[in-house]
């Protein structure tokens, strides 16, 4: 009985690493626990329990306090019982320790203390995971798939260590059997009694870090820096680099030769596609790297404080800019860490047309150097012809433009209605012109009139020969007198509305 205790205490420290001298203390409270329940009709609260290092054993006593007159029989007794038991060297007021028989403890008071031991060793073993885990957190571990619990995986640490990866710390692009290998990262660490105490992450951007560690040597030997990192599991993640040293391309180490490594962890993510943006200490450059794969035209920081700013791209680029479901903008935002809002230069250009305009209404004059693609020394050239002002040059034929700057065609064309534009602006703003909005409205309504009342003749006209269609729809005219002003709209619509519409066309072809 007594190798079988020491043989027991020995072997769970060896399978657990505990102290000895930790479970030995957990064995006695947990035997005085029992004994207190078990004895305290014959000793009240007043247990002692000590482990005799020589025997391997666990003894058990009671104390009791020598008085001359006894008034608590459970904690005290006379000097002649003292010296009875103990010899006459006992003297009132000394203390004695009365061995109790621990097979009395019985069948209950032995299972009480196995409970409460086995509750203590595993307080202690929890509380060693906790003190050697909480601070590995982010680190990368590997483990088994051992099985699933309502949508939660428990993974296999080894040394009867499990961790469990939450269903919300699962990437949705993964799937997983038991048995398989997987990597994890320490999310958290729990003194928690219940469930796994180490919580891991495929979800985490600190995954994606560690497995650049892993593949980039620069990363590791600290030549490549990871500056910021963002993911959206499953779909895209973004990283930005940079480099502590002038000869290093911080994205061409992360790619590796042919993006050997950068697929590596592609595969270890199951797909994931991963955008390496080279960092920079300007927030509008890094934004504007963020944003890749789309080129960026212009960045415009709108708000210091509160750290906004505008994003100026290209028509094409624009849903190229902005992502799928926004998702390219949206980790661009928590990546540079800047409110990021992005802008069509199309929508730039006709914001810049309608000033222009409004200045040209106002009195003021718009140099022609304004205008995009139009440098000082062509409006001097153009001034020398006569073209000294917008309203001239949108005046002006596209052969002439050719031969008086020098320019292509296309340029050309493009000078010329980037012109007309703020000349119409200009008319818009003074009442002279409806918006090219309001005139495409305009020459729709009229069209729809003209094909109602060609519907209404038709269905007065008798379908018998030809020759009998043209009295009716004389007839049908005469009796709806508006039918006769139609014709005349139409053609005064023609009239007027042909410059709104040629600009409603060129604006089309803009954007």
């Amino acid at each position: 009985m007594t190798s079988s205790i020491g043989q027991s205490i020995d072997l769970l420290c060896s399978e657990q690493s505990l102290d000895r001298d930790m479970i030995i203390e957990a064995m006695k409270e947990a035997v005085k626990a029992a004994a207190r329940k078990q004895f305290k009709d014959k000793t009240g609260d007043s247990i002692q329990v000590e482990w005799n290092q020589e025997e391997g054993e666990i003894e058990v006593s009671a104390e009791k306090t020598v008085v001359e007159t006894v008034e608590d029989p459970l904690t005290e007794l006379t000097l002649e019982e003292a010296q009875e038991l103990a010899g006459d060297e006992i003297e009132i007021g000394d203390m004695l320790l009365l061995p109790l028989n621990r097979e009395e403890m019985g069948r209950i008071a032995a299972q009480t203390a196995k409970q409460i031991l086995v509750q203590k060793v595993r307080e202690a073993i929890r509380e060693k995971v906790y003190e050697e885990y909480i601070d590995r957190k982010g680190e990368l571990i590997n483990g088994t798939v051992k099985r699933f619990e309502r949508g939660d995986m428990i993974v296999d640490l080894g040394n009867n260590l499990e961790a469990v990866v939450p269903r919300q710390e699962q990437s949705r692009g993964e799937m997983w059997n038991q048995g398989e290998r997987i990597r994890v990262v320490i999310a958290d660490v729990s003194r928690e009694q219940k469930g796994q105490q180490i919580k891991g992450s495929r979800a985490s951007s600190e995954l994606l870090k560690r497995l650049f560690e892993m593949e980039v040597p620069e990363i590791y030997d600290e030549t490549v820096v990871i500056k910021s990192c963002v993911r959206e599991p499953g779909d895209r993640a973004k990283i930005a680099v940079t480099s502590n040293e002038k000869d290093v391309d911080p994205v061409g180490a992360c790619v590796g030769m042919k993006g050997s490594r950068v697929q590596a962890i592609i595969k270890e993510l199951r797909g994931e596609k991963i955008d390496i943006i080279e960092w920079s200490e300007e927030p509008s450059v890094f934004a504007a790297n963020a944003l890749s794969p789309a080129k960026v035209s212009q960045v415009r920081i709108t708000d210091i404080d509160n750290r906004l700013m505008e994003v100026i791209v290209g028509e094409d680029q624009l849903s190229l800019a902005i992502g799928k479901k926004g998702q390219n903008v949206r980790l661009a935002t928590r990546l540079v860490g800047w409110e990021i809002k992005i802008v069509s230069e199309e929508l730039i250009k006709r914001e810049i047309t309608q000033q222009m305009g409004k200045m040209m209404a106002s009195g003021e004059a718009v140099p022609i150097t304004a205008l995009e693609g139009v440098t000082a020394p062509q409006a001097e050239t153009l001034a020398e012809k006569g073209i000294k002002d917008v309203e001239a040059l949108a005046a002006a034929s596209v052969d002439d433009l050719v031969d008086f700057l020098d320019v292509s065609m296309d340029q050309a064309e493009s000078i010329k209605a980037a012109a007309g534009e703020i000349v119409r602006a200009r008319n818009v703003e003074m009442g002279v012109e409806e918006p090219v909005e309001e005139a495409a409205e305009a020459v729709a309504d009229i069209a729809g009139t003209e094909v109602a009342a060609e519907e209404a003749a038709a269905e007065e006209a008798v379908d018998e020969t030809v020759a009998e269609e043209v009295p009716v729809k004389e007839d049908a005219a005469e009796e709806t007198p508006a039918a006769e002003a139609e014709p005349e709209a139409e053609v005064v619509a023609e009239e007027t509305e042909t410059p709104a519409a040629e600009g409603d066309a060129d604006e089309a072809k803009d954007v």
